[in-house]
């Protein structure tokens, strides 16, 4: 029997999610033999590489002025600060917990549309934003006894993947693209390797290495691609509450991989952070004047430098 477009959108969601998470776990395990900064470049040559292909193929590499706009350079900024704090993070603390985190994220952008887009938003959904990010404070767990500072790096993380969403709702409508993937990803390279150095250096690299940098990167431009497929093919506000089947990948992947078993803490705050960014999207989808904000922001690939 043949799926629907919404349910093949959601299909793709989930496996766009699934690929993502996998990067995480492949980014995370690589962190024990090269530090972060070598991990953002040498994953990053492969992923630019292959944008840069579809670029070149879609004819767009032509006429690049409209990339130096202001908001694809503050959108390309922000992504280097998400991409730099989320794998910082990523290496410290455990996926899940990471993940969920995450997932305050189009709550974030909600919020940051009412305030310097001024989209209408109403109390139910500053309630859910507000809610969201209780849950978000109940995985920080602030006070001496579970508190992990290197967790702030993600709540970082998101903040600048919010403004890098509302950066980019005001880039150019000519602008391709396919042309600002292709400029942030190569910025996160350049990024990478500049910050190698001061992150301890410069490691040799064997074939076992090289190849989970490859996977990784090649797991990425897989996320990308499914979600731009799951974009077109259905409905954005059926597609996006699979979203956070994210953070169901990454509980799994943190199991079996690493052997990180979440506190009822944990599970706890992302619930409540799930429960909020999903009623924000019911409520968009509810009502006819409310535009596709959160939906929106997860046309984005997190803080993964495309």
């Amino acid at each position: 029997m043949a799926l629907s477009p919404n349910a093949r959108a959601s299909l793709l969601m989930s496996a766009s999610m699934a690929a993502f998470v996998i990067n995480d776990a492949m980014t995370k395990h690589l962190s024990a033999s090269i530090n972060m900064g070598q991990v953002m470049f040498m994953r990053g040559l492969f992923a630019t590489a292959f944008i840069f292909l579809l670029a070149w193929r879609a004819g767009v590499l032509t006429r690049v002025s409209g990339v130096f706009s202001w908001p694809v350079i503050i959108r390309a900024l922000c992504d280097i600060a998400a991409t730099v704090t989320f794998l910082i993070a990523l290496a410290r603390i455990p996926l899940g917990n990471a993940s969920a985190i995450l997932q305050a994220l189009p709550l974030a952008v909600t919020m940051g549309a009412a305030l310097y887009l001024h989209e209408p938003v109403g109390w139910r959904r500053w309630s859910a934003i507000a809610l969201g990010f209780v849950g978000v404070t109940i995985i920080l767990r602030p006070g001496p006894g579970g508190f992990d500072g290197n967790s702030l790096l993600i709540v970082a993380t998101v903040f600048f993947c919010a403004v890098r969403d509302i950066a980019t709702r005001l880039v150019p409508a000519h602008v391709p693209s396919l042309q600002v993937s292709a400029m942030t990803s190569a910025s996160v390279t350049l990024t990478g390797a500049l910050i190698t150095g001061p992150m301890g250096g410069w490691r040799p690299m064997d074939a076992e290495i090289l190849g989970y940098v490859a996977a990784a990167a090649g797991f990425v431009v897989a996320g990308y691609l499914t979600i731009i497929m799951a974009m077109r093919c259905g409905e954005v506000s059926v597609a996006a509450p699979f979203r956070y089947t994210a953070l169901v990948w990454a509980l799994v992947l943190g199991y079996v991989a690493f052997g990180e078993i979440p506190d009822m803490m944990m599970i706890a705050g992302a619930g409540i952070v799930v429960a909020s960014g999903l009623f924000t999207l019911y409520r968009e989808r509810r009502l006819p004047k409310a535009k596709p904000v959160a939906a929106a922001s997860t046309a984005r690939t997190g803080a993964r430098g495309i």
